[in-house]
């Protein structure tokens, strides 16, 4: 047994369910609760298989309403808690997520995307954008990063685990069913070798002493009697959510400054549109790429200074519009030249097909 699960930095080649596990053994994740459910199971399986070799504990609970509110638990224990779900999985979370966004728990949560709506198919898809970056109820205050790589899988699991617990605020990595499920080359390192500070877990119950008496008592709430204390209980919450957001939004552009057409996409999507990109530029077409990384916080500020520069997009997604509202949203009152769109809901979309598409509507 060993304090350091990945010794020395090293080429590994292995499924994004297995990049999962061994980055959240990378972050210092102490225990997954989960229920079975695919495209993610394998993060559990691969978890359940590291956790001896590493102190970590695993419990399976009934179903994913448990397993959100087992997470909970866990970390008010002082315990880095994480999960994994999709599909039906992600609509079942979103009640403790909720929960721990008005209480301010911090805790992790994997979505493998699969079809929707209902049960679907349990391949592929980016149709849990919606459900993923403002599910629950309220407005809520969640961090959701949107994946393209397994490198990003391991290097985005280990800042979903420091950002939840730096903020406490639930942290979402979204993937999807070709990630969870295709291997590709990662290369795992210990996060404290290239400079990353790993933030500790603090507990929120359970501590030494008697409450009022030994230690200050200490009182979180997810429930309130009038309209005025809940409102006088979230506007300091938006204004930390806010100031954190401006600290953590990331995104990616590339060719905006002579582009004449900006392919926006995010997660395994936007290999595509990179491939894309290169091969039009290599053919004279100038085509720019931007793509969010955060999902939520979104980066509406640097879509709209794109904007300025080149306001013909065409809009890429395996989803009826999902990302295209938060870009809508984001270019709220901005003049924009064309908004193209590509829709396949819980289909892959390919490079060939956009270069087709770019050449046929210049």
């Amino acid at each position: 047994m060993t304090d350091k699960p990945v010794q020395e930095e090293k080429r590994v080649f292995m499924t994004g369910n297995e990049v999962v596990a061994w980055a959240a053994v990378a972050a210092g994740a102490d225990i997954m609760y989960g229920y079975p459910i695919t495209p993610q199971n394998e993060v559990m399986h691969y978890w359940t298989r590291l956790a001896p070799k590493f102190d970590k504990k695993f419990l399976q609970t009934e179903d994913e309403l448990s397993a959100g509110f087992a997470t909970i638990g866990g970390a008010l224990a002082g315990r880095k808690s994480f999960s994994a779900t999709a599909g039906p999985g992600t609509t079942l979370f979103q009640e403790p997520v909720s929960m721990a966004e008005m209480m301010r728990i911090p805790m992790v949560v994997v979505v493998q995307q699969r079809g929707g709506p209902s049960t679907a198919t349990v391949i592929y898809s980016q149709q849990e954008v919606n459900m993923v970056t403002f599910g629950g109820n309220g407005e809520g205050w969640r961090v959701v990063y949107s994946t393209a790589t397994h490198q990003e899988v391991y290097d985005y699991t280990i800042k979903s685990f420091n950002v939840a617990w730096k903020y406490r605020f639930p942290v979402f990595l979204l993937g999807d069913g070709y990630q969870a499920k295709m291997r590709e080359p990662v290369t795992m390192y210990n996060p404290e070798d290239r400079g990353i500070e790993l933030v500790e877990a603090e507990a929120t119950l359970g501590q030494e002493g008697v409450p009022g008496k030994d230690r200050p008592a200490r009182h979180i709430r997810n429930a309130y009697s009038v309209e005025e204390e809940l409102y006088e209980a979230s506007m300091p919450i938006q204004e930390e959510w806010e100031k954190m957001a401006e600290e953590i939004t990331e995104w990616e552009e590339e060719n905006i400054e002579d582009a004449d057409v900006v392919i926006i996409s995010h997660g395994v999507v936007s290999r595509a549109a990179i491939a894309a990109m290169n091969r039009l530029r290599e053919k004279g077409v100038k085509v720019g790429y931007f793509r969010p990384i955060t999902l939520r916080p979104f980066p509406n500020q640097q879509l709209r200074e794109v904007a300025k520069k080149c306001s013909n997009f065409l809009l890429v997604e395996s989803a009826l519009g999902q990302l295209a509202r938060l870009v809508k949203d984001a270019l709220f009152n901005i003049p924009v030249e064309n908004f193209d769109t590509i829709y396949k809901p819980g289909v892959g979309i390919t490079a060939e097909e956009l270069v087709e598409h770019i050449q046929k509507t210049r």
